[in-house]
């Protein structure tokens, strides 16, 4: 289905290229006065609305059916066939009303000779209109295309280098430290609680292992680590630490970057004291589509400036797969990091070799470089072959030497054509993947 964005777009083009065409009309007709302004936008209208109106819909609706990127060879036979089929009793059924009921001429002379000239130039032009609507509706997906994977890419660089930071702030040696020391002394005094202890530990680890690929989680399983990280530290800080979480959450469907409890919890306890006399308390709660982490102030002096590698990694994160943001609250009082909790997780693209990933993308930026200089050649055929098709008509009918120029340049467009896409419409998608294979072997990917 349309949106009434498209349909709207595609209006705005036809009053463009109806105000264009008249503009041109009105001049080549040289009778520079009113009436004959009105009629040339009259007409136009009538070929811009007929045709590229119908035809810019008509290109809209088959994208949609069929995507540009991934069926390219599907979508441009389709188009081709598509077009055809509609552009041609279009201009026929415009002539119809144009000449025979407007203008009055015979209807005996409608596939004669000169009135079958008029057919066979709308159509020309009529095909170069729709070419040129293709061409900018294949730009336009192919260009998404190239951003939608440049941000896939930087998605899994983020979640790697999140991974190595939970990674790296799990296995610390001043964490491993503390928490063995703990694990010691629970041994000889409470073997059960050291049983425990080593429980929630286990667990720890192997959520970070479970859940280090993913981009997004549900709500409901990083709430649940939360609380098995919160008991863990809270065996080693006794009442020296103490935490409320939520335990339900409206919407059981939103979802969080996995893991960013875990960083936000270790820098609360890394960034303040704990102690009996001071007590570090920690809260998490939903407000407002935000999971909020909240802790009393309470610095400790010796630690220094923290450098917030922790949470530029989260909102770095939170800005490639979402328009929301992080928010950060400090009253001196009380420290409050907001997350957005989302409804969808975009899918990443598994790369796993860096060469791979830079040397297809230049590929595909060199290969975008010529389909631009196509359209471009395109789109001056279609302006200067039908103008000089209207100068021959009008002003040496008798010999019509528009063709030369007309099948001169075209047979150059087709090989233009076949260079930007290397054969492939020509020689279909098992060529097409052959030659990726050949390229992939070549460069020992």
């Amino acid at each position: 289905m349309l949106d009434i964005k498209k349909i709207k777009d595609e209006f705005k083009l036809a009053v463009k290229i109806t105000l264009i065409l008249g503009v041109l009309f009105y001049i080549l007709n040289g009778n520079y006065t009113v009436k004959p302004l009105f009629i040339s936008l009259g007409v136009s209208a009538l070929y811009s609305f007929g045709l590229g109106f119908g035809q810019g819909l008509l290109n809209d609706f088959l994208s949609v059916k069929w995507d540009w990127v991934k069926e390219t060879n599907k979508r441009v036979w389709v188009g081709i066939i598509v077009t055809v089929l509609y552009t041609v009793p279009v201009i026929l059924i415009i002539h119809y009303v144009l000449f025979i009921k407007i203008q009055g001429e015979n209807i005996d002379e409608f596939f004669k000779f000169p009135m079958i000239w008029r057919h066979i130039f709308w159509m020309i032009f009529s095909f170069g209109i729709s070419a040129f609507l293709h061409a900018r509706g294949f730009m336009f997906e192919w260009k998404n295309s190239i951003k939608q994977e440049s941000t896939q890419q930087q998605i899994v660089a983020k979640t790697e280098s999140a991974k190595f930071e939970t990674l790296k702030s799990q296995i610390d040696p001043h964490f491993l430290f503390n928490s063995l020391n703990v694990l010691t002394s629970l041994i000889s005094e409470n073997p059960k609680q050291a049983e425990r202890f080593t429980t929630k530990l286990s667990k720890v680890y192997r959520y970070v292992l479970e859940q280090r690929n993913k981009e997004l989680i549900p709500i409901e399983e990083e709430l649940k680590f939360a609380r098995t990280y919160m008991e863990l530290l809270q065996m080693r800080f006794e009442d020296a630490l103490e935490f409320k979480i939520s335990e339900k959450i409206p919407n059981s469907d939103l979802k969080i970057v996995p893991l960013s409890l875990q960083l936000l919890l270790e820098n609360a306890v890394k960034h303040n004291v704990v102690s009996t006399s001071k007590p570090l308390c920690i809260s998490i709660f939903e407000e407002n589509g935000f999971l909020k982490i909240s802790n009393n102030l309470n610095p400790k002096e010796a630690i220094g400036k923290g450098t917030k590698v922790g949470l530029q990694n989260i909102a770095d994160r939170y800005g490639l797969i979402s328009k929301e943001t992080i928010r950060i609250e400090n009253n001196n009082k009380t420290f409050t990091v907001s997350l957005p909790l989302l409804k969808k997780s975009s899918n990443i693209m598994k790369v796993t070799d860096n060469n791979f990933e830079n040397s297809s993308y230049v590929r595909a930026v060199e290969r975008v470089e010529k389909i631009k200089e196509f359209y471009k050649n395109v789109v001056s055929y279609c302006v200067f072959i039908p103008v000089l098709i209207i100068i021959n008509l009008r002003f040496s009918p008798g010999f019509h030497w528009f063709w030369f120029p007309m099948a001169g340049w075209g047979i150059g467009l087709l090989f233009h054509a076949l260079e930007a896409y290397g054969y492939n419409i020509v020689l279909g998608k098992d060529w097409e993947e052959k030659k990726i294979k050949e390229l992939m072997d070549k460069d020992k990917f």
